[in-house]
């Protein structure tokens, strides 16, 4: 390499390898993120008028739903939500409360029988300070997780490898919550 290439910003060459991720930036950019609190702008509403296939709904109950995230963690995290518009865990009546648990378990036995996780992470963040990225509709995260997931790529490298697209993990998981009781 010449010194001019060097001085382009061509730089000497490493021996790392790149993973371009140009979906990500959109979600960086806060693309679709709701301006308001009110339900017209919140994407966990506009799904419920959607397809689930385009949704990527997992399952719906009666008073919740299984949905992927959009910007996952780790393959297969969805989140589990009311279809109530509401911010808070105590917003929630004892019939919402019931099947929300109830989700929630059955989400780990799919996520199990579909992709066997070592683990799993569960989480609600509460309020925009605890970290909500879209306070104004109550969801708790379910995300598995596997031995070594949290490895140099996304500690050092910033950057997740997901190995399979949104629609074909909706499909799996989909097809797995009609198996699993």
């Amino acid at each position: 390499m010449t010194e001019f290439e060097e001085q382009r910003g061509v730089g000497v060459p490493d021996p790392l390898q790149r993973l371009w991720t140009p979906h990500r930036m959109s979600y960086i950019r806060g693309a679709d993120k709701p301006g308001g609190d009110d339900e017209a702008g919140c994407p966990f509403c506009r799904v419920l008028g959607l397809a689930d296939e385009d949704g990527l709904v997992i399952a719906r109950g009666r008073t919740v739903f299984a949905v992927l995230n959009l910007y996952p963690y780790n393959p297969g995290h969805l989140m589990v939500l009311p279809y109530r518009h509401i911010p808070d865990y105590t917003d929630l009546d004892s019939a919402e409360t019931v099947e929300f648990a109830e989700f929630t378990q059955r989400a780990m036995r799919v996520v199990r029988a579909a992709s066997a996780p070592h683990g799993f992470n569960l989480g609600m963040n509460q309020g925009a300070v605890a970290g909500a990225g879209i306070a104004a509709h109550l969801h708790q995260h379910v995300v598995p997780r596997w031995g070594g997931d949290a490895n140099f790529m996304p500690v050092v490298g910033h950057t997740k490898v997901l190995p399979q697209l949104l629609g074909e993990t909706r499909s799996l998981l989909a097809e797995a919550w009609r198996r699993t009781a």
